[in-house]
């Protein structure tokens, strides 16, 4: 699809208005004939989450754009394939309106250093009071000021909206996770989502020791959702969609339940020390050869 093709569908709503079903409205999944690149729905007069096309690239992922009163964070940047900073910037606009502000600063990281999630970078490289953090672990721990990676667990402060940082490789050397007080959400980008939990088996035991961490961090910290970056599966429990399809029918839901990260911790426990193929209800225990 051509950028200049590209069409941003901005859609607003208060989450209170679908308590029953869900905080979201349905996402695009691949199932019309055509569908805009992106997709944003506001959760509330703070928090947006950015969905990219199946269309534009088969792994469809999920941004996270927060705001504070002195900053804004963007959580991973896109997966290629399609302009993600016109989303972005429309959802700043809209806020800075609503606000009768002129600019905030941006700060733009990743959950990880996968290409999948920071292949938009460059597009923010140039923007005006925009900071694009490193993808290194020693350059995440740097931005976030981490003396003791992976083990601290440090606050980020938005203005007003201190977010919690959690160091979390595994699935990636320079992975985190972010509990966010406001929507009592954990960002928990590849870690955990409604899909195939890629696990390098080399990294096996930073992946458990991860989940010991973020279980005990939250187990004072109250999540309301497990919010991931990417949907795999479908609403059948254990069942998957197949690998790179451009098509997601009968998808899951984005969200998750806090039981599910439990759920993890306890299954990769329960393999000793050689990670192993486990299907659950919203997600999949998949090994990979080393990385």
């Amino acid at each position: 699809m051509r950028p200049a093709l590209a069409v941003i569908c901005l859609t607003l709503f208060a989450a209170p208005a679908w308590a029953k079903t869900g905080p979201f409205k349905p996402w695009i999944d691949g199932t019309a004939a055509s569908e805009p690149t992106t997709q944003t729905q506001r959760y509330d007069r703070d928090t947006y989450v950015i969905r990219q096309s199946v269309k534009t690239n088969f792994e469809a992922p999920f941004l996270y754009l927060l705001f504070g009163r002195d900053r804004a964070l963007l959580l991973d940047s896109g997966a290629g394939g399609t302009p993600i900073r016109p989303a972005v910037d429309a959802a700043i606009a809209q806020w800075l309106a609503e606000h009768h502000r002129a600019s905030i600063p941006l700060i733009v990281a990743h959950t990880h250093g996968h290409g999948d999630h920071h292949m938009g970078d460059d597009e923010f490289q140039a923007r005006p009071d925009t900071t694009v953090v490193g993808l290194k672990p020693e350059e995440v721990a740097a931005f976030f000021r981490i003396a003791d990676w992976p083990l601290q667990v440090v606050g980020f402060d938005l203005g007003g909206r201190t977010l919690q940082v959690i160091p979390a490789p595994g699935h990636q050397p320079a992975h985190i996770m972010i509990w966010d007080p406001r929507t009592r959400w954990l960002l928990s980008g590849d870690t955990l989502y409604p899909g195939r939990l890629y696990v390098p088996v080399n990294r096996f035991g930073d992946f458990r020791d991860s989940l010991d961490r973020v279980a005990a961090f939250t187990a004072s910290h109250r999540v309301s959702r497990v919010m991931g970056a990417h949907i795999e599966m479908t609403r059948q429990p254990g069942k998957d969609l197949p690998d790179a399809v451009l098509v997601h029918a009968d998808e899951h839901v984005l969200e998750l339940p806090y039981a599910d990260l439990l759920e993890l911790q306890a299954a990769v426990h329960a393999m000793g020390d050689k990670a192993a193929r486990d299907v659950h209800p919203d997600f999949i225990v998949t090994p990979i050869p080393p990385r």
